[in-house]
């Protein structure tokens, strides 16, 4: 039985092996972890789909591995005993059902797109000859081994992969194989149907930077980008090249509102969280985006159209020592102030012990970043695409304002909006802007659930004038 790397969860489809947890002729259980996969966002477990004994390992340490690539093989027989062999009285259907997925990962990991390996460090694809046997159809339920772009090249061209061969460990397929197999159609005066060549339909190359020689100047030291790395230079470069990005930037007096929060976070910890300016945070983005929908939208270019949505799901920025990782706050309008508290926790401490659910980083429609517990002033956040804004905030520092013809002192934080103009113009981000000031500086102390007495009416903070 062949044990392939199964589907993980919308939109992933590749990882690094990080540890391989067996070896040949070793007793596995069902449900046993076989390989651990280093994901965008955590690591992943490969169970066995059932007990057997290791045959063979595809895959070592710090391999690329794709959705439906074989990792390794077990028989269902004792240590050392080989799979029976296809031709023991068993059809080619039951050959083929043969090879089983191993179950779906637990939604507890993501995994990073694939980069694509350097040509000159591919093995050459095989060329089948005129008329030779072509690869048989994976088995169902099973996806091809195959990278992101080459599926939907395939697609375009009207290519059923499955008949495919691959060169690749596990039998992954690569662009070359993908241009063999075309070759062999070609011979076979089969390509009527196809639209062209596969090079006249795949994207252009990227182009390549030429750098200096680092050393020539001093001792240097390089390390391979981690796939989160990878992942985060490949949205933002997603979201340079294709957001109209405007920064709108802005100061709020937050002096009440720490007041708010000193008397009321002892509550807070007797219910097991903290209130943070993150969990106010949330609160006040919720409130200004049921006024201005389109900064909870998302551009649709192709279909010419602008997708609003009803719903609200806040993503908080978290700094982890792999990198920036975003999970999201699902319905954030439906959960107090302290629900909202307790979902910070809870989705921080997972995401930094990369044991963060894909479901948890998944469906955001407006990002939080919040940097004043490190420090600085202003930022320009960067749109977290395909969302269309994005709300810095830094740290709060007393300054002397003047407020009714005297001066005062006040903490003030700087804030940030980043927002896409193709969807917002700019008067719509002052408002929304103002709103937020608004909100901050005019706190509903009513939203502090658990401090606010039972059957007490809300009660309001002193306004704090906008300068």
């Amino acid at each position: 039985m062949d044990v392939r790397v199964p589907t993980l969860a919308e939109g992933v489809e590749s990882g690094t092996v990080v540890n391989v947890l067996v070896n040949v002729g070793d007793r596995v259980e069902k449900d046993q972890t076989l390989i651990e996969l280093e994901t965008e966002k955590a690591v992943a477990a490969i169970p066995a789909p059932q007990a057997g004994t290791v045959t063979k390992i595809n895959v070592k340490r710090d391999d690329k591995v794709g959705i439906g690539q074989v990792i390794l093989s077990l028989s269902e027989g004792a240590a050392g005993t080989g799979p029976a062999p296809g031709g023991n009285g068993h059809s080619r259907q039951q050959a083929v059902t043969d090879d089983v997925e191993a179950p779906p990962i637990s939604q507890r990991e993501a995994v990073a797109r694939e980069s694509a390996r350097p040509a000159a460090a591919r093995p050459a694809a095989p060329k089948p000859a005129p008329g030779a046997p072509l690869r048989r159809p994976t088995p169902l339920g099973i996806p091809v081994a195959a990278s992101p772009s080459l599926r939907k090249m395939a697609r375009d061209l009207g290519i059923d992969l499955n008949r495919v061969p691959g060169s690749e460990a596990g039998g992954r397929i690569v662009l070359d194989d993908v241009r063999a197999y075309i070759q062999h159609l070609q011979s076979l005066a089969e390509v009527e149907d196809l639209p062209g060549p596969a090079e006249t339909t795949s994207a252009p190359a990227r182009p390549k930077i030429e750098l200096p020689d680092f050393a020539k100047w001093g001792a240097v030291e390089k390390k391979p980008m981690s796939t989160l790395r990878k992942k985060i230079a490949e949205k933002m470069s997603e979201s340079a090249s294709t957001v109209a990005r405007v920064t709108q930037f802005d100061e709020v007096d937050i002096t009440d509102l720490m007041q708010l929060r000193k008397k009321h976070e002892p509550s807070f910890q007797k219910a097991g969280t903290r209130l943070t300016m993150s969990a106010f945070a949330v609160k006040v983005v919720v409130d200004a985006l049921k006024k201005h929908a389109a900064f909870n939208a998302s551009l649709d270019l192709a279909n010419e159209q602008i997708i609003f949505k009803s719903y609200y799901h806040v993503a908080m920025a978290v700094d982890t020592e792999q990198g920036l990782i975003v999970p999201v706050i699902k319905d954030a309008d439906k959960k107090s102030l302290v629900e909202i508290a307790k979902e910070i926790d809870r989705l921080a401490a997972a995401t930094r012990d990369r044991k963060i659910a894909v479901e948890d980083l998944q469906g955001g429609t407006f990002t939080i970043s919040n940097q004043g517990s490190l420090g600085g002033t202003h930022f320009t956040p960067v749109v977290y695409t395909p969302q269309v804004a994005i709300l810095g905030l830094g740290r709060a520092r007393w300054q002397v304002v003047v407020q009714d013809g005297k001066t005062a002192q006040r903490l003030i934080m700087p804030m940030a909006l980043s927002y896409d103009h193709r969807v917002v113009d700019g008067g719509n981000a002052v408002r929304f802007t103002n709103d937020l000031v608004q909100g901050f500086q005019n706190f509903d102390e009513g939203f502090i659930a658990p401090a606010a007495k039972a059957g007490a009416a809300p009660k309001k903070s002193p306004k704090a004038k906008k300068k």
